[in-house]
């Protein structure tokens, strides 16, 4: 199994519209996307200087699988609406 991590911070003027539908979208790639087995997203509650403010796991059966996701015409669509909104990504994906 393959974990996909991103956590991204957001812009200072974007709207909290934005960002709610930021991770409607996310969540919205479960059952559509084929080789996506499991995935959750959250919003940070702190609002530390280190923190980032939403993050996303995703699992894949294997990195052929994360690869697909991340070709998947409706992922894509996501990280056009995504990429305006943020000016920070970090990623990690690990093997479990």
């Amino acid at each position: 199994m393959i974990k996909h991590i991103v956590m991204w911070k957001f812009k200072d003027d974007v709207a909290e519209a934005d960002k709610l539908e930021m991770k409607r979208q996310l969540e919205s790639l479960k059952g559509v996307v084929p080789s996506l087995v499991d995935i959750e997203v959250g919003m940070d509650v702190i609002g530390k200087d280190a923190s980032k403010d939403m993050v996303l796991t995703t699992v894949f059966h294997s990195l052929a699988d994360l690869q697909a996701y991340a070709d998947h015409p409706e992922h894509l669509s996501v990280v056009a609406f995504v990429k305006p909104l943020v000016c920070e990504r970090a990623v990690v994906d690990y093997e479990v």
